[in-house]
């Protein structure tokens, strides 16, 4: 009886693996099977690297989306990681028993709130203050990175804190046995212990900025040229997505899912980039 469950638990396991891959390949399929066929009506070279878009003239380049979403995502990354490292290091290792539930508890509501509430904080407080202090309408790549910074908090902050509790506490022991301060110990031994799992976290942190859309579109400025200054307007390829997707129709329907396309294999380089340092650092240690 126990062989005859053991065999059925299996079963289901397997069957719900095969699911979830099996979900990403007609995912991927239906993305490249509407997209790629616009690409060659277009030309990789003028859709890939054009600096135009006008659907009206069926002119599709989308170099300036490709650019700004590289840009916003680099500036979010810039100013969440610092901050979720170290909230990550003080949760793990300096917070009072007290404060830390409420704590937790407060990170894990900002993973739960929509993005359009971003959006919506972004456009009442951000933009305003950034118009108040550099002029300007206010809405621009600051104002994106800046609400990207804090929409990826709570993402690299739970994987983080995880990646450090993990490490075994002998390495922390050890390092105060040989001398070195609790900073030390920390930020020169269990850091770079917990190195793979903070990489992942990062990349995480990327995965979501690079695909938010709605935040995005509320407060960057949804302006499809070649970003011109930080505090300019710039769309990135998903606001460019959601902002035409609804009454594109032929080639220009066709162009949006093409520029999916181009968002998806740069989610796969992030993976594969992250696969590949993971296995230099095994190799290494």
């Amino acid at each position: 009886m126990n062989h005859f469950k053991e065999k059925a638990m299996k079963c289901v396991f397997l069957i719900a693996a095969c699911t979830s891959v099996l979900a990403v390949f007609l995912i991927c399929a239906f993305l490249f099977a509407n997209g790629v066929p616009a690409i060659g009506k277009i030309g990789p070279l003028k859709f890939l690297l054009g600096t135009k878009w006008k659907p009206s003239n069926d002119i599709f380049g989308i170099l300036p989306m490709i650019v700004a979403s590289i840009y916003v995502t680099a500036g979010a990354i810039l100013l969440g990681v610092p901050i979720a490292l170290f909230t990550s290091v003080f949760m793990a290792r300096y917070c009072p028993k007290k404060i830390y539930r409420p704590l937790k508890s407060g990170i894990e509501l900002m993973a739960g709130v929509p993005s359009i509430v971003y959006g919506f904080f972004g456009l009442i407080l951000i933009v305003p203050l950034i118009r108040q202090i550099f002029g300007g309408t206010g809405t621009s790549m600051l104002a994106a990175c800046v609400l990207l910074g804090m929409m990826i908090l709570p993402t690299i902050i739970g994987v983080t804190e995880s990646a450090i509790r993990s490490v075994p506490e002998s390495y922390y022991e050890g390092s105060l046995a040989l001398g070195a301060t609790k900073e030390r110990s920390i930020f020169f031994v269990m850091l770079p212990a917990a190195k793979s799992g903070i990489l992942a976290a990062v990349v995480l942190g990327i995965g979501r900025a690079i695909g938010e859309t709605m935040a995005v579109v509320m407060v960057a400025g949804n302006q499809p040229r070649m970003p011109q200054g930080i505090l300019k307007g710039v769309r990135t390829m998903t606001a460019n997505i959601v902002t035409e997707m609804g009454y594109a129709t032929g080639l220009h329907r066709e162009a949006l899912n093409a520029t999916a396309d181009v968002l998806l294999i740069f989610i796969l380089i992030i993976n594969l980039s992250l696969s590949l340092l993971n296995r230099r650092a095994e190799h290494a240690n």
